[in-house]
């Protein structure tokens, strides 16, 4: 376990976004579908330009995990992240499961995203999360690629049993993996132990479907174990009238379930927790981009001294 270093008046804890369509889910995911995302409406920038909203009226900054996809096509909202002060990471470039594709594969896509948003912004891009979590006890051979193609952390590995993803057993904290290329920091999305079992806690569906009274009991017991959270959402999340998708009934429910209820209890969320960009929360990934950035991280260290007093 890291210690946390901002809990001297209320935790810190990281908060994340998952940049991408309505339409790029992978629970919906088609080669038909594929091939009209060009075409089908376009809601990311207005529904990322909400949650900016939101971040700004409380002050709030969080690292966005951004498909390269979205950041060719909308270099305006890029802008805007970067203006406001938020941590630009990857998100790979066209949402492909990387159980669904080879070594090269997964090289060229994540090599791509990162040159898409390092050229929009001029910030350097460590961090990484694969698309729906899919760094697999099947797929371990992706991280030492991220270290390869210049990635220094990971928030894709969720320590819990799950039909699509998850490595059962991982550690739940953050920490340093050794790869045969070099070293990778593991930043793993927040699970709280229930019994035998571990429960997801870090956002998304979980947080639609779980009532927030139990969510929030259960981030509390997280907190009072000086765990710090990694908590996710996507802007999809914050429109409840998308379109609707064809597909299982259960994707349907995991994806559609109390969308209109997002925007209130993340509201919530953020008055009961105290949140920042994962660069800002964990002074070792802080010291990562001392490392890429001098000047980058000068301001990162400002902030988090300002926010630990």
């Amino acid at each position: 376990m890291i210690p946390v270093g901002h809990f001297q008046e209320r935790p810190w804890h990281c908060l994340s976004f998952d940049i991408e369509e309505h339409f790029q889910v992978a629970a919906f995911d088609s080669p038909a579908r594929r091939r009209q995302w060009e075409v089908l409406d376009s809601r990311v920038e207005r529904n990322t330009e909400r949650i900016l909203d939101l971040l700004e009226e409380h002050g709030l900054k969080a690292t966005m995990f951004i498909l390269g996809w979205v950041g060719e096509r909308h270099p305006r909202l890029l802008r805007r992240i970067v203006e406001a002060g938020h941590e630009i990471a990857s998100h790979g470039y066209a949402h492909e499961l990387i159980t669904a594709q080879t070594g090269a594969q997964f090289r060229e896509d994540i090599r791509r995203a990162k040159a898409v948003l390092e050229d929009a912004t001029g910030v350097p891009v460590l961090g990484y999360r694969a698309p729906t979590f899919s760094i697999t006890r099947e797929t371990m051979w992706a991280l030492p690629i991220l270290v390869e193609e210049g990635y220094r952390y990971d928030s894709s590995i969720f320590p819990v049993v799950h039909d699509h993803y998850g490595i059962p057993g991982a550690n739940p904290s953050p920490h340093l993996l050794s790869t045969s290329s070099g070293a990778l920091w593991e930043v793993p999305p927040s699970t709280c132990k229930v019994g035998w079992m571990r429960v997801p806690v870090a956002g998304g569906g979980y947080f639609r479907i779980f009532p927030y009274w139990l969510f929030r009991r259960l981030l509390k017991r997280v907190e009072a174990d000086r765990e710090v959270l990694v908590m996710y959402f996507h802007p999809w999340e914050f429109d409840a009238d998308q379109p609707r998708m064809a597909g299982p009934l259960l994707s349907r429910f995991r994806h559609y379930c109390n969308l209109k209820k997002t925007q209130g209890r993340f509201l919530q969320l953020l008055r009961d927790f105290r949140f920042g960009p994962i660069r800002e929360v964990l002074p070792v990934i802080a010291r990562l981009y001392t490392a890429a950035s001098p000047d980058e991280q000068t301001n990162v260290f400002c902030l988090s001294s300002a926010g630990s007093s």
